[in-house]
């Protein structure tokens, strides 16, 4: 068992809803094997409890905008997140497939945040 788990989370983790309703991490969480979901979900609960963290776990991509890191069987995954008062915002996830972030990729987890600001 891990020292985290012991206490309470720091951050409530929330999935970015459209406003069709819809919960684009979630479904692209569905689409992957369940090793990998597995995988991707504890590095989300390690920083949910132990908020706030580094590389090699986490990194800033810019303001308000932050990715975890997971190693899954595919290669690499990325889930972009923004914190907010104690909740962390899931925006965008993807398998990275190159050394730096696409910036389709980035630009969608921008346009997820500005509307998750306007709230």
């Amino acid at each position: 068992m891990n020292q985290e788990d012991d206490g309470e989370p720091i951050l409530e983790v929330v999935f970015y809803k459209t406003e069709a309703g819809n919960e684009p991490v979630r479904e692209w969480l569905k689409s992957l094997s369940r090793e990998d979901r597995k995988n991707i979900g504890e590095d989300i609960k390690t920083a949910q409890y132990g908020w706030p963290l580094g590389m090699p776990l986490i990194r800033k991509m810019e303001r308000g905008l932050w990715e975890v890191r997971s190693t899954i069987n595919t290669g690499i995954a990325r889930v972009l997140f923004t914190v907010k008062g104690a909740m962390m915002i899931l925006l965008h996830g993807f398998v990275k497939k190159s050394q730096k972030t696409p910036p389709n990729e980035l630009e969608t987890a921008r346009r997820r945040l500005n509307n998750v600001e306007k709230v």
